[in-house]
């Protein structure tokens, strides 16, 4: 029987990662994604639409599915989906790995507030500047919805779930996004502060470096631990080797 993989996905990486397990004969690849976006990427091999219904439901379906491998490359702010996982794979034996993309790290010039918490980012911004872009994701916008004397600009690849800001601007976009975009950007709209979760990767990383050109603060929200135990690997390759793949 081929050896089926189950990744968790809805990165960059995840759908890599399909792509070049699926081009390997005799491996089943399923993709699950939690169907948070109504226009997902085109995804390599099987695809499942949905949540499994906590630890027991993906536990389940993994015994059902008979899957050998679990490759949780969820964002690196999935942090109840890494704990689900963990404790999934813990409870069938199955073999899993995180693929987590390094995050990112300041350089000379960046002015970065850390925070561990979107409510951290919050309760600095009054301090900093009085227009923000936002680039948090559009969900838990409700951290920054008493903040009335600041004006937001929002930028998110479907529309926002309320609460928010009531001063509130949406742009809809998705990345990859030039340094040259960001920056017009930024000037176009007068912004004082960016707020960014620490996601890592090139794909969002421009918006960083224009904010550094325009000697902008910075306000970078840390990543969630990983859960104790967990095994974690930096890239696609890192996975190729975790599952003894990376030659062809």
């Amino acid at each position: 029987m081929a050896p089926h993989i189950l990744i968790l996905g809805g990165t960059t990486e995840a759908r890599e990662l399909a792509a070049v397990l699926t081009a390997r004969p005799g491996v089943r690849v399923t993709t699950s994604l939690a169907g948070r976006v109504t226009r997902p990427g085109a995804v390599a091999g099987e695809v499942r639409i949905g949540g499994f219904g906590g630890v027991a439901g993906l536990a389940d379906w993994m015994r059902e599915e008979h899957v050998d491998a679990l490759v949780d490359a969820t964002h690196p702010f999935a942090r109840a989906i890494t704990a689900h996982a963990a404790q999934a794979a813990a409870a069938t034996g199955v073999p899993s790995v995180v693929l987590r993309r390094p995050g990112w790290r300041p350089g000379p010039g960046d002015r970065w507030h850390p925070v561990d918490s979107l409510d951290g980012a919050a309760e600095l911004l009054p301090g900093l500047g009085r227009r923000v872009f936002l680039t948090t994701g559009r969900m838990e916008l409700a951290a920054f919805a008493h903040l009335t004397e600041l004006h937001f600009v929002i930028r998110s690849v479907e529309l926002p779930e309320p609460p928010m800001p009531p001063h509130t601007e949406v742009l809809l976009a998705r990345g990859p996004f030039t340094v040259a975009d960001e920056s017009t950007l930024l000037y176009d709209h007068c912004i004082d502060v960016l707020v960014t979760k620490d996601s890592g990767g090139a794909a969002t990383s421009a918006k960083l470096t224009a904010a550094r050109e325009l000697a902008l603060p910075v306000v970078v929200v840390r990543r969630p631990p990983l859960p104790d135990g967990v095994t974690s690997v930096p890239d696609v390759a890192g996975v190729q080797r975790w599952l003894d793949l990376d030659s062809p």
